[in-house]
């Protein structure tokens, strides 16, 4: 006979409650945490989750399996039209650089290194882009 803690295998114990058992559940009670242990290390390791609740055994983001409704198809695209307009409304340069920076996930130094200009110039040139797309979207409210 082996003293296990059930303290240790359950969480809605409180206080230590050690009962004997045979040795073959306390050999069952070690593989099993062996086995969780396994478990949080691949899924840490793999970044994936897995569950019998899914088929292949691995859960994936419910957001991407969603389904959307027309509706919502049609309003992002409304949405993503109307945001090209209101880049191809700004200068040749300061569209490229807003579409370098937040679509492409370029930095303002990697972007003034790419056309050969500084750092400062980009980000006003940013900065100015975005206030004439405030004003643009601003204005096509009305």
């Amino acid at each position: 006979m082996k003293k296990i803690n059930l303290r240790d295998y359950y969480p809605f114990y409180t206080k230590d409650t050690v009962v004997e058992v045979p040795e073959e559940v306390a050999l069952l009670f070690r593989e099993y945490e062996l086995l969780e242990e396994a478990y949080r290390i691949r899924t840490y390791r793999y970044k994936a989750f897995y569950s019998l609740d899914y088929a292949g055994g691995i859960e994936r983001d419910l957001a991407a399996l969603e389904q959307k409704s027309p509706y919502d198809i049609l309003e992002r695209n409304y949405d993503t039209e109307q945001l090209y307009r209101g880049l191809v409304s700004l200068s040749e340069k300061q569209c490229q650089r807003i579409y370098a920076h937040y679509f492409l996930g370029m930095s303002k130094a990697d972007i003034a290194r790419a056309e050969g200009s500084s750092v400062n110039s980009v980000k006003d040139s940013i900065r100015r882009g975005l206030r004439n797309l405030e004003k643009f979207f601003k204005e096509s409210l009305r």
